[in-house]
């Protein structure tokens, strides 16, 4: 994978704190926790983009047939499922 050299500035605060993370050994230098960090917020974008998805589609779909009551049990079952 090709890479790009990237010149940041960030406050003495902000270096102590990667510097401990790296001191840790969380990460292996301050590269490898910017390039988490990175991913994490395009993963967390992703996942935006998905929900804002599934709300449109919600939203289009028009009013369902369905009561509370009966969302709610079917809720309650999935998750007594999942967590079994």
């Amino acid at each position: 994978m090709a890479m790009t050299r990237k010149t940041i500035t960030i406050t003495n605060q902000m270096d102590d704190w990667v510097k401990g993370l790296v001191e840790s050994g969380k990460y292996g230098n301050d590269s490898e926790y910017i390039r988490d960090l990175i991913r994490k917020d395009q993963s967390r974008e992703d996942n935006l983009e998905t929900l804002r998805n599934l709300l449109i589609e919600g939203e289009q779909s028009g009013p369902g047939d369905r009561g509370v009551t009966e969302i709610w049990n079917e809720a309650e079952e999935r998750h007594l499922a999942e967590n079994a």
